[in-house]
């Protein structure tokens, strides 16, 4: 079935809405929707639904979701000004810094002037002035009569101009270039707001959009409904007839994996109900180690309420199964966050003297850094700690630190346990043993694959690529970890097989997944005899490219370790945005539903939704409001897997997430590549995210590359990352040797 022709007819269905509403690529936006809620910062959310028309076991089905975006306020470009900087007094001039963020915000913005009762006019704003409009002069004239812009309006509109201290919007080029008072602008209605949004922001969409799922299947119902199907025009001549309801599907629910924990010093299993469990009266399987450890406070919060959190905090990784030093290394410090970096590095010097003193060589293990109550400040605080200083951070909010609960506190352990190189559970070692089906027969390794592209404006920025790979067979619960940057929004991993020449060796290998399998070997003593690898963020238009490519870098990668060395693959691609929802066919019964009116966890579809030729299924194995689900779809099978066995296997791996105690709804080898190349493209890349150079420093002498995950195993002895005139490669170096000893 020919993916062309699926476009086709998804054009056809697509063409009356494109009418009547605003387009946002799959999706139609309109304020005929629903109320429009305010966001913060000028914007707001508009409501809108999600089609696409897919191929599918029961023949085309037309895929529908309510969805929400944000949306530029059609209000002046002074109060979008206003909303937007948080500023209250309009008469103070802008600083550089402000410019420079509206500049941003506003570039490629459509506005209408509002000076002349006669007529508007539009332009589309291409940038801002670097002089405010009371030193603003141009000529007027061919014959060089010069005037500034607030002499002009007055001389040939009477429009007395208020703003004269803040810049003018300009339109047009740098060589005619028009100038416009921002007091005489409104934004244009109906201009999506494309750039990042902050944390507010995104938490006042998902506030304004969320619904239980009974309220979100009758939202879908009433919007199939209003689209009348049946009267578009260009469906009918094509003989497109769309079905008025929802489609009845089959489902089973897998069982929850049992997993081990540490109870009374003896191993004890538990099974997580309902998709959840917790740690009440368990300890880690294998606790870390930490010795010596300091805090660092950028809030307001009093030195004896810090101390006090500290304290908790580290009895409650203790009686969690850790073991760590009750007294920090050096005296908790409070700081200015106005010299952040400052701080940490003066904390980083004052350890390592201490430890030198002391006769240690080991560095400091853990800094508990609480953040200022001002928000922005996180990435900046890793990136110094974990590419500049190489000290592992665990960073807390202010006010969970001033009023902790068990709860967080219990949260948190979890996460420094992880960090500092030990696990929470594991699957049950019984039944690890007695076989985990695919993984426990021979040597496997499963890896997680991503990219990240960086958010829209920033055009010259390099894409991140992330690849994990397990690496304690058979328990499959620690990973190790790779990122490369690679050319801008390049969806296909670049660096997971290379080749390097060498003056001196010639062809030199390389590349991650050459790495990682070396890696594996020196780890477990054996080398992979099985290869599955999950892949994020593909998008069905590029199955058969990204399989084509990354399949032929696995294969070179193993080839290039040993001869006639050619383990089996199966490539799987998880799809965690799908706009599939799941609903119970009855609401409200308990045996059918989790206490979100989802339902259950661990539930699988495999019959009449999913690609009526390809192998693949969708797995809903966590509980929240949303009725989210995952779609894999299997590209590539040398392994033979039943649907049983791969199902299972993959809902065992959302269950062995290791920051959190819920399983996930993604497999967890992929979450941790896309969490891994989200913090890489979010506070690792240096300066604004434009210049596309990734540096990570390596910890202990080259033992550990840490990063937001810490989850993720240290990684090779030798990696280096170099700057390329366009874009970035990651180097590896050959250490040690494939055969191990």
């Amino acid at each position: 079935m020919p993916q062309e022709t699926i476009q086709v007819l998804d054009v056809v269905l697509r063409e009356s809405p494109s009418w009547n509403y605003v387009t946002v690529s799959r999706s139609f936006f309109s304020t005929t929707f629903g109320h429009r809620g305010d966001i913060g910062e000028g914007l707001e959310c508009w409501r809108g639904y999600y089609q696409s028309l897919r191929p599918t076991q029961m023949g085309l089905s037309l895929n529908i979701d309510i969805s929400a975006t944000s949306f530029f306020k059609p209000v002046t470009v002074v109060q979008f000004v206003l909303e937007f900087l948080n500023l209250r007094d309009a008469s103070r001039p802008l600083t550089d810094r402000d410019r420079v963020k509206i500049k941003k915000a506003l570039r490629g913005v459509r506005v209408e002037t509002n000076h002349q009762e006669d007529q508007i006019r539009r332009y589309k704003i291409t940038g801002i002035t670097p002089v405010p409009m009371s030193q603003l002069i141009f000529p007027v004239d061919e014959r060089g009569t010069r005037m500034s812009v607030v002499q002009y309006f007055m001389q040939r509109y009477k429009y007395n101009l208020q703003y004269t201290s803040w810049p003018c919007l300009q339109s047009g080029s740098d060589a005619r270039p028009v100038y416009l008072p921002m007091e005489a602008c409104k934004i244009v209605e109906g201009q999506r707001y494309s750039k990042k949004l902050n944390d507010k922001q995104v938490t006042n969409i998902l506030r304004a959009t969320r619904q239980r799922p009974q309220q979100r299947e009758q939202s879908i119902r009433e919007m199939v409904l209003h689209n009348k199907y049946a009267e578009d025009k260009f469906a009918q001549e094509f003989g497109i007839n769309v079905c008025s309801d929802l489609v009845s599907v089959p489902a089973r629910v897998l069982p929850p994996p049992m997993l081990s924990y540490h109870d009374s010093g003896k191993e004890k299993t538990c099974a997580p109900s309902v998709g959840q469990w917790n740690m009440i009266n368990k300890k880690m399987i294998n606790g870390g180690i930490i010795d010596n450890w300091a805090c660092v406070s950028f809030s307001r919060i009093p030195p004896e309420e810090v101390h006090r959190f500290c304290c908790d905090l580290i009895q409650m990784c203790n009686m969690t199964g850790m073991s760590v030093n009750p007294r920090p290394l050096v005296d908790n410090r409070s700081a200015n966050p106005n010299h952040i970096e400052n701080a940490l590095r003066d904390v980083y010097r004052r350890t390592t003297e201490m430890l030198g003193k002391q006769g240690h060589e080991k560095q400091l293990q853990l800094l508990i850094v609480i953040l200022p109550e001002v928000s922005g400040s996180y990435g900046k605080i890793k990136k110094v700690c974990e590419t500049d200083l190489g000290i592992v951070s665990q960073c807390c909010l202010p006010r969970h630190a001033a009023r902790p609960n068990k709860q967080y506190l219990e949260n948190v352990a979890l996460k420094i346990n992880v960090k500092v190189g030990g696990r929470n559970t594991v699957l049950e070692r019984a039944f690890v043993r007695n076989g985990i089906p695919f993984v426990s027969e021979v040597p496997t390794i499963i890896f997680g694959a991503d990219v990240t592209h960086p958010p829209p404006g920033e055009d010259s920025a390099s894409s991140i690529a992330a690849v994990v790979a397990s690496m304690d067979w058979p328990e499959i619960t620690k990973y190790r970890g790779l990122v490369s940057a690679q050319p801008h929004r390049q969806e296909i991993i670049e660096d997971l097989f290379s080749v390097t020449k060498d003056p001196q060796r010639g062809n030199v290998n390389g590349g991650m997944i050459r790495e990682l399998l070396i890696a594996f070997r020196r780890k477990t003593g054996r080398r992979p005899e099985r290869i599955l690898f999950y892949r994020d963020g593909v998008s069905e238009g590029q199955f058969s490219h990204v399989l084509l490519h990354e399949m032929d870098a696995i294969r070179k990668a193993c080839a290039s370790l040993e001869e006639g060395y050619m383990p089996p693959v199966t490539f799987v691609v998880v799809q965690k945005r799908d706009h599939t929802r799941l609903f119970p066919d009855v609401h409200g019964r308990r045996d059918m539903t989790d206490k979100s009116g989802n339902i259950l966890p661990g539930s699988v579809f495999e019959l009449m939704t999913c690609h009526p030729t390809d192998f693949g299924f969708y797995l809903c194995n966590n509980t929240n409001i949303q009725g989210t689900s995952c779609n894999y779809h299997v590209l590539y099978d040398e392994n033979n897997f039943t649907a049983d066995a791969l199902q299972s296997l993959t809902k065992k791996l959302c269950n062995t997430y290791a920051r959190c105690v819920p399983g996930l709804s993604t497999v967890a080898p992929a979450f941790y590549a896309h969490v891994k190349a989200r913090v890489c493209t979010r506070h690792y890349m240096e300066g604004d995210g434009s210049t596309g150079e990734l540096n990570i420093k390596l910890l202990g002498g080259g033992d550990k590359l840490v990063t937001d995950i810490l989850v993720l195993f240290p990684v090779c002895k030798c990696l280096s990352f170099f700057s390329m005139p366009s874009f970035n490669v990651i180097t590896v170096l050959q250490s040690g040797y494939w055969k191990a000893s």
